[in-house]
């Protein structure tokens, strides 16, 4: 008899390799709207939550099944800048502000010169949320241009309420620069190890944050949220 089909599943999901995001973003940018709108396809337009969230999800980059873990982080202001523990855990980051608040412009500033954040340093993209609201935009679209040109890296305007696939287009963009910056950067490695590479941000500074960074869930796609596991 073959053996299990559902352990065949298992055993090729332990072989993936993982993506570990951070989404970054001062209060009110709409971080958790363009996540859960990545994961699950939909749009929930408040969020109330009061802690870091973690979700992962399985995506296909440049033809290849990837494991996303993001971290969907939650600062309490505009001044609350990200612990090194959170920094460290990332292999990318997620920079998000919204065009309607120039203060979370600003809280993006702050982070890089906090972090020193740039594609050459960490991989990382830049994400303009709420261009579907232009009549009351206080950062000007060339602004957001060239801080992704100083950042060398990859910029979009979006809208988490209208838009799927250029936010898709975002996440997906940073999984390309973080295998990217894999291949320059390490030896070929077997597949029963890659699943528990360090992140690029660790090895930078050298150490590993601990495990337990928020809680996990795991959203497949397509599904609705009431269909999703609950914590």
């Amino acid at each position: 008899m073959n053996s299990s089909p559902i352990k065949g599943i298992r055993r090729k999901k332990s072989l993936l390799s993982e993506i570990k995001v951070l989404v970054v973003g001062g209060p009110s940018v709409g971080k958790s709207a363009l996540t859960v709108r990545y994961l699950t396809k939909r749009y929930i337009g408040e969020y109330d939550h009061q802690s870091e969230n973690r979700y992962k999800h399985e995506a296909m980059i440049n033809g290849e099944p990837v494991i996303f873990e993001i971290l969907d982080t939650c600062p309490k202001s505009d001044k609350d800048l990200l612990a090194v523990d959170s920094i460290q855990w990332a292999d990318g980051f997620l920079l998000v502000y919204s065009i309607l608040d120039k203060a979370s412009f600003d809280y993006i500033q702050r982070f890089r010169r906090h972090t020193g954040a740039s594609s050459s340093t960490i991989p990382c993209v830049l994400v303009a949320n709420k261009a579907d609201m232009v009549h009351l935009r206080q950062v000007p679209t060339h602004e957001g241009e060239q801080l992704a040109k100083e950042m060398e890296c990859y910029f979009a305007e979006v809208a988490a309420a209208e838009q799927v696939s250029s936010i898709a287009d975002a996440f997906n963009e940073l999984g390309r620069e973080v295998h990217s910056v894999r291949r320059r950067s390490k030896p070929p490695m077997s597949s029963s190890s890659t699943h528990s590479t360090p992140s690029l941000f660790d090895r930078m500074l050298g150490s590993r944050s601990s495990a337990g960074i928020g809680s996990i869930r795991a959203y497949a796609r397509g599904k609705s949220d009431s269909a999703l596991p609950k914590d």
